[in-house]
């Protein structure tokens, strides 16, 4: 004949109290299942958090974009609007080869600006 499964100690009396091994047990297993509650709770606040601020910054992005790619269009304007005022006084080659090095310059200080900040950021 079969035996039911052995059951663990149960308190008979008012006085009597689970074993101490069942009490860190239920312990272990609640703190872990809250643990994970949390971290659950926290992961889920961030991720809507940052679906908020995505949402909100994709137009200011676009605008951003829209803004860099329009001061490059200027930038280029401007080197070839000082060649042609060059052009008549020192000749295409010179001129171009002034604008050139005055724009390289201009991108290499600003490369120097930048890099210079962000070790200044560590």
């Amino acid at each position: 004949m079969l035996k039911p499964p052995k059951e663990p100690m149960r308190p008979n009396g008012p006085d009597d109290e689970p074993p101490i091994d069942e009490l860190f047990g239920r312990l272990i297993d609640e703190g872990t299942d809250y643990a994970r509650a949390e971290f659950e709770l926290a992961r889920a606040k961030a991720m809507a958090e940052i679906a908020s601020f995505i949402e909100g910054s994709k137009v200011a992005a676009v605008l951003i974009g829209s803004a860099v790619l329009l001061a490059q269009a200027a930038a280029v304007v401007v080197a070839v609007a000082v060649f042609l005022a060059l052009l008549p006084l020192i000749g295409p080659i010179l001129a171009g080869i002034l604008v050139g090095v005055v724009t390289f310059g201009l991108a290499g200080l600003l490369v120097w600006l930048a890099v210079h900040k962000l070790k200044s950021v560590k």
